[in-house]
């Protein structure tokens, strides 16, 4: 290894692209899929019930463990096999087939992300998808309702807008090659 960090002599990817937004899971999950496909259409994968994503030849499903609040995503491109990233709680991996556009659909509130252009263009897709604070958003969300029986007290609702955000997902795709 260089000082640098990188090994002598190999390739590091770069990224290409990086979006963090807020996401609302419909029904628990959110989809990645070619712009082109309906997250509806034949050949859909099943909902990622009990797993971390659910995938086809065109979509991909991530499941989210709870619906009442934005989840942060930071989607990721990059021009190669990207280092593996530290201190996350859950992984998954999928390959995907895309056009060279992506779309990020949170279902009837319509797409977070419509026909977003890839610089990889038309072709496999490597796909890493990584979950943090799923299960500790639930428990917090739980205690909430311990410590506020009323849903629609001001005290309540300012606690549950601090756990917007607080479930996150790191999403990393790469042409394949």
């Amino acid at each position: 290894m260089s000082e640098g960090g990188a090994p002598e002599g190999g390739y590091v990817s770069r990224r290409l692209l990086q979006l963090v937004l807020p996401v609302f899971p419909e029904h628990r999950m959110f989809r990645i899929h070619d712009a082109e496909v309906s997250p509806d259409s034949p050949g859909a994968p099943l909902p990622p019930v009990g797993v971390l994503v659910s995938a086809s030849r065109e979509q991909l499903w991530i499941g989210s463990l709870q619906q009442d609040f934005d989840v942060r995503v930071v989607l990721e491109e990059w021009d190669g096999q990207p280092l593996l990233p530290e201190s996350w709680d859950e992984e998954a991996k999928a390959r995907l087939y895309l056009r060279g556009y992506l779309s990020l659909d949170i279902g009837s509130a319509g797409k977070a992300v419509h026909g977003l252009r890839l610089s990889g263009g038309v072709g496999n897709y490597e796909v890493r998808v990584y979950a943090r604070y799923r299960e500790a958003v639930v428990q917090m969300y739980d205690e909430l309702f311990t410590r506020h029986r009323d849903p629609l007290s001001d005290d309540f609702q300012r606690e549950k807008r601090k756990l917007e955000g607080v479930e996150r997902y790191l999403i990393q795709l790469w042409r394949d090659s």
